[in-house]
């Protein structure tokens, strides 16, 4: 039984200021910038395979396509990753990300030496796009997070005072 003068219950945790927390916090952002992401590879699709099917045949939509699986996939699974590592300890979302990291290496690597002895696809579309993708999705999951609109809050009394590191 709890009286005024007794301790609370330390289960219950301390109740965060619903002044200072933002729904969803950073995972929000991350969400954002995945949805940004694919939307911006969807469009990087699109219009790559249409230009180079245009310019190049078939040859050029299979070389389109797996430039924007490859050039988008490797970019985008990064981003999914902090998404699903944020509510982790940090060291532990860094062994995920760096492992996943080196994942997604040997696998491109793979990809690429496996597809490099045929010729059903053009390498100019795939390198192309390919780049287009990496810049693009980048681009566009950055400013989904900077877009996102996040509280920051210095905590009372962090002040530094003069002299101090």
């Amino acid at each position: 039984m709890s009286t005024p003068d007794s301790t609370p219950d330390s289960t219950a945790g301390p109740t965060p200021d619903p002044m200072l927390t933002v729904p969803g916090g950073s995972t929000d952002a991350l969400k954002r910038a995945v949805r940004y992401g694919v939307i911006g590879l969807v469009v990087l699709t699109v219009v790559g395979v249409a230009v180079a099917g245009l310019a190049l045949g078939s040859r050029g939509v299979w070389g389109a396509l797996i430039g924007a699986a490859v050039g988008g996939g490797f970019i985008l699974l990064t981003a999914v990753t902090v998404l699903v590592t944020a509510k982790l300890p940090p060291m532990t979302a860094a062994a995920v990300l760096m492992g996943g990291w080196l994942l997604k290496m040997v696998i491109a690597l793979i990809v690429l030496g496996l597809l490099n002895p045929l010729d059903f696809y053009s390498r100019t579309a795939l390198v192309l796009v390919m780049i287009g993708a990496l810049i693009l999705v980048l681009g566009a999951e950055t400013y989904g997070v900077l877009a996102s609109k996040m509280l920051y809050v210095e905590p009372e009394g962090s002040e530094k005072k003069p002299g101090q590191a």
